[in-house]
């Protein structure tokens, strides 16, 4: 049996990239989270500690956590910040790798444009 445990090698690499990344009023954070079903988005203001505007795939109504839900989530997150007045993000893979589902809600995300 492995003794790799993927949630804890995970949680120290999203912690080593939040502590030179921070959101802020003029470039909030985008913070990606995926679970076995669900895709989640935030923008997050880190000086005020709000969570300025967000998008899932609970609110979709998507089912499935893969590459194509993940882009609507991005496409999604983008309008709803685009129209909240934020241009500018700072991208928090949290601790994903920049590929698969995560390439494909950044990708979405910038062709809805916003700019990271």
């Amino acid at each position: 049996m492995s003794t790799i445990n993927r949630k804890a090698i995970r949680s120290r690499v999203h912690a080593r990239i939040r502590k030179k990344l921070s959101g802020t009023s003029a470039r909030p954070r985008l913070a990606v989270n995926f679970s076995n079903q669900h895709v989640y988005a935030q923008v997050i203001d880190d000086t005020k500690g709000v969570t300025l505007c967000s998008a899932c795939t609970k609110q979709l109504e998507l089912k499935k956590a893969n590459a194509e839900t993940a882009a609507k989530v991005g496409t999604a997150v983008a309008e709803r910040a685009l129209a909240a007045g934020i241009t500018e993000v700072v991208f928090d893979r949290g601790g994903f790798l920049y590929h698969g589902k995560v390439k494909a809600l950044a990708d979405a995300a910038r062709e809805a444009g916003l700019k990271f």
